[in-house]
């Protein structure tokens, strides 16, 4: 498993909302990136939760976090564990009084969830193996070939398709 951080949510060319997940050892512009496809509601939910914004009623993945508070629990972290058929899998980790739970989910809701309650977040090996690619779209100098990157990630988006990751 390798531990990995939010690099940035975008939008293909297709409108799609795509989640960006980097090794947190690997610095901007450098090691795998690892894309992964989700809703727009997913897409805000995490964005807000990464910018601490305030919203006026809870969404979702809050109640879920006011929940999961209120029984007693805790995310310990999550997992995206597998992908098969070009869809992937994670697993949320929960400590209970009955000791450690296991919860099936999507990705988009584990790192929502994990966002919000500062879980570390996972992926597994054979799945960053498979389907990540070299980070050409973050940048450690920002200020330097931004719009060269921004350019390259466009090219990239127009170009992948979800199915490129079966």
């Amino acid at each position: 498993m390798v531990q990995v951080r939010v690099a940035g949510v975008a939008l293909d060319a297709a409108s799609q909302h795509v989640i960006l997940l980097k090794p947190i050892d690997e610095l901007p512009g450098a090691g795998p990136i690892l894309p992964i496809w989700i809703g727009q509601q997913e897409a805000t939910s995490i964005l807000i939760a990464i910018e601490g914004a305030d919203v006026p009623r809870p969404l979702a993945h809050d109640l879920m976090r006011s929940m999961i508070e209120t029984l007693g629990a805790e995310v310990v972290r999550v997992e995206v564990t597998r992908i098969e058929d070009g869809t992937f899998y994670a697993e949320i980790t929960l400590s209970t009084a009955a000791g450690e739970r296991f919860v099936d989910a999507r990705p988009s809701d584990a790192v929502a969830l994990a966002s919000r309650v500062g879980a570390p977040i996972w992926v597994a090996d054979d799945v960053m193996s498979e389907a990540g690619m070299p980070d050409t779209v973050t940048d450690a100098e920002p200020e330097t070939n931004t719009a060269e990157r921004l350019d390259e990630f466009k090219k990239f988006l127009d170009d992948v398709e979800p199915e490129d990751f079966q």
